[in-house]
């Protein structure tokens, strides 16, 4: 429960530039990840008042209310997200999209119509917010201003349709403060154990906890024991169930593997749960119009860019792999976060590999090359690796071998690699002052 804090003079503070904001804003991680709900909704009621997302009473009386798409899971969520995003963009719809991580920009995570919220308008967010909250305790970590930020921001610009990714988990991710019409559920699997539990059952009982009283949901097909809480959780909230097991086959879907075709087949039905009305002309050039870099994304005729990020998310990687480029095998560019199933991830993408090349990435959570390079000695010997000291080097040498590349890992990899092809500062270089 909140403690009161004692009443003193406000004291006006400078507004802060969009550099500074972040800056403020990346500093509250020192406040680390709390799940829990109380302190978002108390944000989202003092911050984001005109945005009726959060009361169920008010947003049924409210005929403005935007409708909300709720979107868990381990992978595949973000190419749900954007896949309903573009649907809807396509029908003419005006839509909020909040995902993370970012890759490049944090003015990514925040896109109004397809286009990314301004600096002035994070700018000027943050410093409503950080004045708001100066003296709360428990304080407001990042995600829970940040998604705060996007609520507010979707309010501003006046949307009608919000499609949420929930950040970690689901049952007290801070998105989960919102009052949705549909809860979307992509395949679960081990990732976040630190936080989610050690099983697929501690886990999908945290993803499935998006599902709220007679509020339709949507799953992809689960293993059994993540389809057994979903279907006791529904049944717990009177909720409607839909598992979508069959898959999109009009083409084009314009991101690349088999799985995304079982995406997009949720996402039109999550759509259709919501009683957003669409037609096929719609559905069909929003798929194939869509753009979600780092998803098996084709840099040139032979990088490939993705940021498979867990021993699942490897394996659909290299079966898309086989998929485009058939038994030519690839030169591996790879990077882990050290908290992922670094072995899992190896294990995945070696039979693919041809040669791995692993770099030293900037981010403070990377898992050592030399950690990599160890379990690659042990379940594939013969696979010749070797440890490589830039980003820059590291391209050089994946592109003087006749392999395709295959760039991935990490999402924060993926970003890293982004920004250097492209010349843009990279995301850690963003807020600095």
């Amino acid at each position: 429960m909140a403690r009161r804090s004692k009443a003193k003079e406000a004291v006006p503070r400078p507004h802060l530039t969009y550099k500074q904001g972040l800056a403020w804003l990346y500093g509250l991680q020192r406040f680390g990840i709390k799940l829990g709900l109380e302190t978002i909704r108390r944000l989202l009621d003092q911050c984001c008042s005109g945005v009726c997302v959060k009361r169920p009473a008010l947003a049924a009386a409210n005929a403005s209310t935007p409708k909300i798409i709720h979107v868990a899971g381990t992978n595949g969520k973000g190419s749900v997200c954007a896949m309903i995003d573009s649907i809807c963009r396509a029908q003419g719809y005006r839509t909020g999209l909040f995902t993370s991580p970012h890759l490049v920009t944090f003015r990514e995570r925040i896109r109004v119509n397809g286009e990314m919220i301004s600096e002035g308008a994070v700018a000027d967010g943050l410093t409503m917010i950080r004045d708001l909250i100066a003296d709360w305790d428990p304080h407001p970590t990042f995600f829970e201003v940040t998604t705060a930020l996007a609520l507010k921001h979707f309010g501003d610009t006046e949307i009608d349709i919000a499609i949420l990714e929930t950040g970690l988990g689901g049952r007290l991710d801070a998105t989960n403060a919102v009052q949705s019409d549909v809860s979307v559920i992509t395949p679960i699997g081990l990732d976040h154990e630190k936080w989610l539990g050690h099983t697929l059952l501690e886990i999908a009982r945290e993803k499935a906890g998006i599902i709220k009283p007679g509020v339709p949901v949507v799953s992809a097909p689960q293993q059994p024991q993540a389809e057994e809480v979903i279907r006791a959780r529904t049944a717990e909230c009177s909720s409607p169930l839909q598992f979508v097991n069959e898959t999109y086959h009009r083409p084009p879907v314009a991101l690349r593997g088999e799985h995304q075709k079982q995406n997009a087949a949720v996402a039109i039905t999550a759509l259709q749960a919501a009683n957003v009305q669409l037609d096929e002309k719609a559905i069909v050039r929003g798929l194939a119009t869509i753009e979600w870099p780092a998803r098996f994304q084709k840099w040139d005729q032979r990088t490939i860019i993705d940021g498979a990020h867990n021993p699942s998310a490897a394996s659909i990687l290299a079966q898309t792999w086989r998929e485009v480029f058939g038994d030519q095998k690839a030169t591996l560019v790879l990077a882990v976060l050290s908290d992922k199933d670094l072995r899992g991830i190896c294990e995945a993408l070696a039979p693919i590999a041809a040669s791995v090349l692993l770099p030293k990435i900037r981010s403070e959570r990377a898992a050592a090359p030399g950690e990599l390079a160890k379990i690659f000695s042990v379940i594939t010997p013969s696979l010749p690796h070797s440890i490589t000291s830039t980003i820059g080097d590291t391209l050089m040498l994946a592109r003087a071998k006749p392999n395709p590349i295959l760039i991935t890992g990490s999402l924060h990899f993926a970003g890293e690699l982004l920004a250097y092809i492209r010349g843009e500062p990279a995301a850690f270089e963003e807020c600095a002052q």
